[in-house]
């Protein structure tokens, strides 16, 4: 039985909630929020005993700890929890800064504790599909769009860190490979922070990157376009679909199309079903604290020139 406990109840931390409650062989001890009217909709909801102070919750025995802070107080949080010897995930990004981030892969190995970073778009099916179908080909070029409308919950930190975090991090997984040179471009017409950004980048194995993400878009999109020597991949993350085009034939003039059809999984009880097992197991976590502080070395090289 491992002891469990969130921290921040906002949409993402109730979903950890959530799937921690419906796990056999999982105790949630607490939850932790400022906000009292949260915590007693989610002790009326879960019967989890709730609490006010992180320090107060940090009193009882805890195996693993889901950290959903906004992304300002995930190194503070971090910290806290880590020093307690307690395993964390963190959501992404990891930390607003690389040197934050450092600071939190150094406190993980100084308490040898387990930290992963909730890069959750891998546990997408569509994404472990379009993985498979890249197999050995020669990747030419990926394109990722994700825009949406403007999310009001999101304060502090711009798009390019809340949702181009997920890309980032996809593209360093679809490819194998890291970010050798990274071009981007900004605007801000909403708020304080960046809600547009077009980021083109090349890969340390020669494949050409592109990610479009804004806040500006009035309807939700994330898809990814894989153009490889033998065919191209086409996959919607929203709906789960995945097509594979063959390449165009110049003697008939045309490709064929085909569909690959996939059940429906929820990523995130993925994600935190694969920590739980690597804590049980004594091994590495899929998606380590080096994973998510590569993203914020990605970040300060976007930023160099995104301002």
């Amino acid at each position: 039985m491992l002891k469990v406990a969130v921290v921040g109840l906002g949409w993402m931390g109730r979903v950890h909630l959530r799937n921690y409650t419906e796990m056999p062989d999982v105790e949630v001890v607490g939850v932790v929020d400022i906000d009292e009217a949260i915590l007693k909709e989610v002790a009326d909801q879960f019967g989890v005993k709730t609490f006010t102070s992180l320090d107060e919750l940090l009193e009882n025995e805890l195996d693993a700890m889901s950290i959903c802070v906004p992304t300002s107080l995930h190194h503070e949080v971090g910290l806290k929890v880590m020093d307690k010897s307690i395993n964390a995930i963190i959501e992404k990004p990891l930390a607003v800064t690389s040197q934050e981030g450092e600071d939190l892969v150094a406190k993980a190995k100084e308490k040898g504790v387990a930290l992963m970073v909730g890069h959750v778009e891998r546990y997408n099916p569509a994404v472990s599909r379009v993985k498979e179908l890249m197999g050995s080909d020669d990747v030419i070029s990926i394109q990722i769009e994700r825009v949406g409308p403007y999310p009001p919950r999101i304060q502090d930190v711009g798009v390019i860190k809340d949702l181009g975090a997920h890309d980032v991090d996809l593209i360093r997984f679809l490819t194998g490979s890291e970010f050798k040179s990274v071009y981007a471009v900004s605007s801000s017409t909403l708020g304080k922070h960046e809600d547009s950004a077009l980021i083109t980048a090349e890969m340390e194995n020669g494949v050409l990157a592109n990610i479009t993400t804004n806040w500006v878009t009035p309807y939700k999109a994330r898809n990814i376009n894989v153009a490889c020597e033998s065919k191209y991949i086409k996959a919607n993350l929203i709906t789960q679909e995945v097509k594979e085009y063959s390449a165009f034939s110049s003697y008939d003039q045309s490709y064929s199309v085909r569909e690959w059809p996939l059940m429906f999984r929820e990523p995130v009880k993925a994600e935190l079903t694969e920590f739980l097992t690597a804590l049980r197991e004594g091994t590495p976590v899929p998606i380590t604290g080096e994973d998510g502080l590569e993203v914020l070395k990605t970040f300060d090289k976007i930023f160099e020139c995104a301002c």
